[in-house]
């Protein structure tokens, strides 16, 4: 048969009404068990898929898309193995549960714009993966479609849900296994924090600009430990080379500091890499500390020191957060555990 094989036709082989056969293939309404099997075997022996995705979608009322705004351009977010391997979570339970993914970029230089499939695309939820802020243009217009939101990082005060990691706590525990080995003379680099990208020191100025939740609770974890960087740069993305950048400031001077802590893997080692191109030795020289958990296998010998996070849980959490919206419930906020990992790149400052 060709691929103009009809509903109708299938009912018509297996002696049944078209709305039966319809029943066979929803798996709603009154049908004896013997009938379904007789109208699915008509169907395999025509060459017949399935009602249209079009039609049930017309006729439920949804999409079965979940839209996932990635909080920067595709091409760099997929260098991030936080979010793949988030992203690859949330698809992964999403999808036994009937519903895809449609993956929506967050355009524009300077953070979130206005853009197409935000506006029209078809979705029965989205969730903005990372980098959710107080302003964005692509949360309000999800929101004045009336299409239910779950942020995988963000603010509290948005009144949606919230699936995040303890970033503050995770951040806590890395400054204090720096104080504890004896480093005083400690750097930070955090990730962007906001508007236009840039690779430079942070002032106070700059510290009150601040619009991204995780990068200000990682800050805030350096003063619970009661941690006062002697400087901070901000990168100009979670990416190897913007780390690389940030090292290089931070570790070309005439007295660097003996540790660098970092808001991510990739952000501490692209520092490694630049401490070993200016003849630095990792830990001896300076100690360099990230935050994820990322297995690094390239850095070797290296070992990263690290706060590791659950990226396939934090996935999951949200595509759970997902379903309890369209079943109607108003699903809590979550924050999952994190743990320090002690690798090879943290040792007691030089004497």
């Amino acid at each position: 048969m060709t691929d103009r094989t009809t509903l109708a036709d299938v009912a018509a082989a297996a002696g049944v009404s078209v709305s039966t056969a319809s029943l066979a293939f929803s798996g709603a309404g009154p049908i004896s068990a013997a009938t379904k099997e007789r109208v699915l075997a008509a169907a395999t022996e025509l060459g017949y898929a399935g009602p249209s995705a079009l039609g049930r979608s017309l006729r439920s009322g949804r999409s079965g898309i979940v839209g996932v705004v990635i909080g920067d351009q595709l091409r760099r977010s997929f260098r991030d193995p936080v979010s793949v391997q988030v992203l690859d979570g949330m698809a992964g339970s999403l999808g036994p549960r009937g519903l895809g993914v449609l993956l929506v970029p967050a355009t524009g230089e300077e953070g979130y714009t206005d853009d197409l499939l935000v506006s029209t695309a078809p979705m029965d939820a989205a969730v903005l993966l990372f980098g959710a802020r107080r302003e964005s243009p692509i949360f309000d217009a999800l929101r004045s479609r009336g299409i239910p939101v779950v942020l995988g990082e963000g603010p509290h005060d948005l009144g949606v849900p919230v699936v995040g990691v303890a970033d503050r706590r995770g951040t806590e525990l890395l400054a204090q296994h720096l104080v504890e080995l004896g480093h005083r003379r400690v750097a930070v680099v955090t990730l962007p924090l906001g508007g236009a990208r840039r690779c430079a020191p942070v002032d106070d100025r700059r510290l009150a600009e601040i619009d991204c939740p995780p990068a200000e609770h990682r800050l805030d974890g350096l003063r619970d430990a009661g941690l006062d960087p002697v400087v901070t740069v901000e990168a100009s993305a979670s990416l190897v080379e913007a780390g690389a950048e940030a090292g290089r400031l931070l570790l070309d001077v005439a007295e660097p500091p003996t540790a660098v802590l970092t808001h991510s893997d990739l952000l501490a080692a692209g520092v490694l890499i630049a401490a070993r191109e200016l003849g630095l030795r990792v830990p001896q020289d300076v100690s360099v500390a990230g935050f994820d958990g990322l297995d690094l296998p390239w850095l070797a010998p290296d070992v990263l020191t690290s706060v590791s996070q659950p990226f396939a849980a934090k996935g999951a959490a949200i595509a759970d957060a997902v379903m309890a919206i369209l079943a109607g419930e108003t699903p809590k906020d979550v924050e999952l555990p994190v743990e320090l990992r002690l690798g090879t790149t943290t040792a007691p400052p030089r004497a």
